[in-house]
C-alpha cells in the first residue's frame, strides 16, 4: 500500500507542477483544443478520444463504486472532467479510509464486504 499511495502522491505533484507550467505558457483553454484536435482527425486526436474513453471509464467505475448515489455521479461527472488529478487525491482518500484494504478501495465496503 505504501507504494500504491507513494505513486499517488508523487504523480499528483508531477501533474500539478506540469499542469501549472501549461496553464502559465498557455493559458486554461483546454476543452476547445481537445476536441478540436478529435475533430482534425489525427493522431493527436485520435490520442484525445482513446484518453477520453479512459476518462469516461473512470467517471463510470466511480459512480459504481458509489452504487449510482446521487454524490456517486457527481464524483463520476468530476472524474471525467477531473481526470487524474481527481483520481490520485480520490484513490489515496480511499486508500485510508479502507485501512489499506485494496477490495475495499476499488469495490466500495459492501461489496468487499460480501
Amino acid at each position: 500500500m505504501f507504494a500504491f499511495r507513494t505513486f499517488l502522491v508523487t504523480f499528483l505533484i508531477v501533474l500539478v507542477g506540469y499542469t501549472s507550467v501549461v496553464i502559465g505558457n498557455h493559458g486554461a483553454g483546454l476543452v476547445p483544443i481537445f476536441f478540436g484536435d478529435m475533430a482534425k482527425m489525427a493522431w493527436p486526436g485520435q490520442f484525445n478520444l482513446d484518453f477520453f474513453g479512459f476518462l469516461c471509464l473512470s467517471g463510470l467505475w466511480t459512480a459504481w463504486r458509489n452504487e449510482f448515489s446521487p454524490v456517486g455521479v457527481i464524483l463520476g461527472l468530476v472524474a471525467v472532467t477531473g481526470g487524474m488529478l481527481f483520481l490520485t487525491i480520490y484513490l489515496l482518500v480511499l486508500s485510508f479510509q479502507a485501512r489499506g484494504d485494496m477490495a475495499e478501495v476499488l469495490l466500495g465496503r459492501k461489496r468487499a464486504a460480501a
